[in-house]
């Protein structure tokens, strides 16, 4: 039964292929080392999900340079150690089936601020007495995430320059720590966002103004990118399909910018939505509910034959397979649920009829599929040894 369910068909994604529909999707941990190199933290964050039978399991946004981080606890992939250091990481995942994933950023406007639980505010020179001073924000514009954050300098032409580069070092990194598939973060506020944005975006030059201008640089970086990174890897943008507030970034905007993303060889749109502005990443101000951004990745996906995966408020496997099944996204997207359950997609094929524990490792199978042996036995009377 599972074999037939379109959640659990493999997928083919360039030279790829992916177990299933299921991905983990990016999920800052804020626990890196010292320069944002990985930790045990994250090999056992990142392994239990492909222990627990995802199909690709991605990593939080990786900083492609140390100005690109959000905090001090991001990872980085902007040295060679951090991509000799990741490759334990990519080697778990594979040993499992699951297919390693890797999300680059550059958060902008949205750095240099404290960890979610210290209250996500900027850093200050309290901060900077322990050891975590604020740096210079870089962004399209000097127009500040929230009032209270810092204002951006405007990048020139040289800056534009470094940060696609970094962009470029980054991917070639991140082949040779391992992994198979790579996502460039085009939403929630960080810096392809905001050149995309007209609310960040306020230049006058060939990055800004027109709609045509203010994608320039989300296509230059793609382009350089998939020119960097293996004809037989697939290459993910993840996208705010909207702004969700008043003359920003809208669904229009979105499925012009589609196209032009696929002729620059992205195989996948990973759909959100918001984070412009505010404090959480996914900031905006329409109601959020169960699949909510399912809607947007169907009309992407009608509108323009693009591949998507949608990310938002997919708790139940009923609820992911009815949205493959329809055809309003090809791969599904699980953050937070996974929190709380790591094995999410194994539980998912109990759920759509696989009873006999096939979909987990083998040495959790094993003993699963004994003790259900039992569990279905009629109760015995246990006597005293002897009798």
């Amino acid at each position: 039964m599972v074999g037939k369910a379109g959640l659990f068909q493999p997928i083919a994604l360039r030279d790829v292929i992916v177990r299933n529909r299921i991905s983990i999707s990016p999920m800052q941990q804020f626990m890196a080392g010292q320069d944002g190199m990985p930790a045990d933290w994250h090999l056992v964050h990142l392994g239990q999900f492909a222990m627990g039978n995802a199909g690709i399991v991605f990593t939080e946004a990786m900083a492609v340079d140390p100005r690109g981080r959000i905090s001090y606890g991001d990872m980085g992939i902007w040295s060679d150690e951090q991509a000799v250091a990741l490759r334990r990481l990519t080697g778990f995942i594979k040993s499992v089936g699951a297919v390693p994933g890797i999300q680059i950023s550059h958060a902008a406007r949205r750095g240099a601020i404290s960890r979610p639980w210290e209250g996500k505010r900027p850093l200050t020179a309290a901060d900077a007495a322990r050891g975590e001073p604020p740096w210079t924000l870089w962004g399209p514009s000097p127009v500040p995430s929230r009032p209270s954050a810092q204002t951006p300098i405007e990048m020139d032409p040289a800056m534009i320059e470094e940060v696609e580069a970094a962009y470029v070092r980054a991917t070639l990194r991140a082949d040779r720590a391992g992994f198979e598939a790579l996502e460039l973060h085009g939403g929630h506020g960080y810096m392809i966002h905001s050149f995309l944005s007209p609310l960040a975006n306020l230049r006058t030059d060939g990055y800004g103004g027109s709609r045509a201008n203010r994608m320039r640089f989300a296509l230059e970086v793609a382009s350089r990118v998939r020119a960097a990174w293996p004809a037989a890897k697939p290459l993910f943008f993840r996208i705010s399909a909207i702004d969700g507030v008043p003359g920003g970034w809208d669904l229009k905007d979105t499925l012009a910018l589609v196209p032009e993303l696929t002729r620059c060889g992205v195989d996948v749109i990973d759909v959100s939505s918001g984070g412009l502005s505010g404090l959480s990443s996914n900031a905006s101000d329409f109601a959020r509910t169960p699949g909510y951004h399912v809607p947007l990745a169907a009309e992407i996906r009608r509108s323009t034959g693009a591949l998507t995966q949608v990310v938002g408020l997919i708790t139940e496997a009923e609820q992911a397979q009815k949205i493959i099944a329809e055809g309003s996204a090809d791969l599904i997207a699980v953050a937070r649920e996974v929190l709380r359950d790591p094995f999410w997609a194994a539980h998912a094929t109990e759920r759509l009829g696989d009873g006999d524990f096939g979909a987990w490792p083998e040495p959790y199978g094993w003993w699963l599929r004994a003790r259900s042996r039992h569990l279905s036995s009629p109760p015995t009377t246990m006597t005293k040894r002897g009798d």
